[in-house]
Parts: structure tokens; C-alpha cells; sequence
């Protein structure tokens, strides 16, 4: 599974993070597994099945292959992400269960930077701090909610309060404040593998928007990143035109496509 994943450690870095921090690939929890598929005694694809469905280096004629083994499982997911083909193939194969996807984002660029940015950092992004939790948590909703359409913080929502905590105190949080202690800008290094990062959660506050500040407050976050792992990525709605100028304008350059289906 390991060489598997360094085929390409940019696109598979959730499961390069995973094998990292627990130095196996199985999910963790109840009935989580990875499928493999093997031409001989050689693993040339598998599938993380947890919570979400994460194919590795599956083209999409395995990931079909792959789709057809868990379909009879009846099993629920959260998400399944990833490289386009293969998202798409174990979705055309899935599709024919019992569960109805929320929403399908069938291109999402995935962008990378392995060098400094092309303009001058934000001087005002910092990792966040604890004593910043209570202000954070709020714009992280905030942006999870414009991005789904839903609050992750109905009926308590202890889990992401907790993995917004994580992130902070991983030191994979990055805030910049208003003089009134509000967030201007706040991004998060989501996925972290000694060979890449990958940078989630980007988010302005809508006041602030349209004043050109997210190039340089991105060119500060990949400058972290670049501290961490010799490469960072994210990926982006192909729809998302500003972000995509953004990104660009910092110096990311796109070098695939990845898919999301969202239960």
C-alpha cells in the first residue's frame, strides 16, 4: 500500500497522512476497510471505505471493478473524493444502490505549489492559537455552511468542534484577525504527509471580499505549508472562477482533476 500511494503522493496524500500518523491503512472505527485490486500478487489499485470512499490510483475501469465488490455491502457514506475517473466510476456503480447523493461536483482542478509564491506574503496570517478557538470556530462554519449548504454545528456538532480544535492545536490552523477580534481570513492545512500538504477550509470574510486580500493571505499559507512538506495542493470547484484567478495569481498550476460526491 505504501508504494501504491508514493506513485503519487500529492493525489493519494490523505492516505499518505494516514499511514503516516498510524502506519497502517485500515480506517479506523466500525467495518472500515481498504479493497484492493491485484494483478497477481501486485496491488495495482484499492479504495479506502470509512466514513467516505478514497480510491488510490484506480483508473476507472477499477474503480468500477471496485464499486461492484461494495455495492452488495449496502453500506452509507459521507463523501467519496478524489481523482476524477475513478470518483465518477465507483459513483455510475454505487448510484445503482439505495443511497442519493446530496451533490455531485464532477471538476475540481487540483492545483499544486513546490516553490515560493509569486507575490509577497500577507504579513498578518499566523497560526491560530487556542485563545483564538472561539473566533475561528464560527468562520469555520461559516465557510462550510456557503460551501454546503448546511451548518456543521446542527444538533451540537461535537465532532467538527473537536477536529477545528485539532487543527489548531496541530499547529495546521492560520487566522488573521480585525481589530475587533473577528476573522479576516483563515485557511487550514486539512491533510498532512511528510511529502505534500493539502490546504482546506479558505475563507474571507464576506465583508472583506473583493479587496484582493486572498492572494496574498494564500501566498502566507503556502509559505507555512512549504515549511511542513516540499509540495502543497488543494483542489477547487471548477465553477469557482476568483478562487481559480487566486490560486494562479499566488503561483499554483494545475495538475489533475479531482471529483467529489457528497452524501
Amino acid at each position: 500500500m505504501r508504494a501504491l500511494v508514493a506513485e503519487d503522493p500529492v493525489v493519494n496524500v490523505f492516505l499518505d497522512a494516514q499511514l503516516d500518523c498510524t502506519g497502517t491503512a485500515a480506517p479506523t472505527g466500525s467495518g472500515g476497510m481498504v479493497v484492493g485490486r491485484f494483478d497477481g500478487e501486485r496491488l495495482e489499485s484499492a479504495c479506502w471505505v470509512g466514513a467516505n470512499l478514497v480510491p488510490v490510483q484506480a483508473s476507472a475501469e477499477a474503480a468500477a471493478e471496485i464499486a461492484d465488490a461494495l455495492l452488495p455491502l449496502g453500506r452509507n457514506y459521507s463523501s467519496i473524493f478524489g481523482p476524477a475517473d475513478a470518483v465518477l466510476a465507483l459513483w455510475g456503480r454505487l448510484q445503482e444502490g439505495t443511497q442519493r447523493a446530496f451533490d455531485v461536483r464532477p471538476s475540481q482542478p487540483l492545483m499544486v505549489l513546490d516553490r515560493a509564491a509569486d507575490i509577497p506574503p500577507a504579513p498578518g496570517l499566523r497560526l491560530s492559537t487556542d485563545s483564538d478557538y472561539d473566533a475561528v470556530l464560527p468562520a469555520c462554519a461559516a465557510m462550510f455552511e456557503e460551501e454546503l449548504g448546511y451548518s456543521p454545528l446542527t444538533g451540537g456538532g461535537s465532532y467538527y468542534r473537536a477536529r477545528v480544535r485539532s487543527l489548531i492545536r496541530q499547529g495546521h490552523s492560520f487566522v488573521d484577525l480585525d481589530e475587533n477580534g473577528q476573522v479576516l481570513f483563515k485557511a487550514e492545512l486539512g491533510t498532512v504527509s511528510p511529502r505534500a500538504t493539502q490546504i482546506q477550509g479558505v475563507w474571507v470574510a464576506p465583508a472583506h471580499r473583493g479587496r484582493g486580500l486572498a492572494a496574498p493571505y494564500m501566498a502566507a499559507v503556502a509559505g507555512y505549508a512549504l515549511a511542513v512538506a516540499p509540495v502543497t495542493s488543494l483542489y477547487v470547484n471548477d465553477y469557482n472562477a476568483p478562487a481559480l484567478a487566486t490560486y494562479r495569481r499566488v503561483g499554483f498550476r494545475q495538475v489533475g482533476e479531482f471529483a467529489t460526491v457528497l452524501f
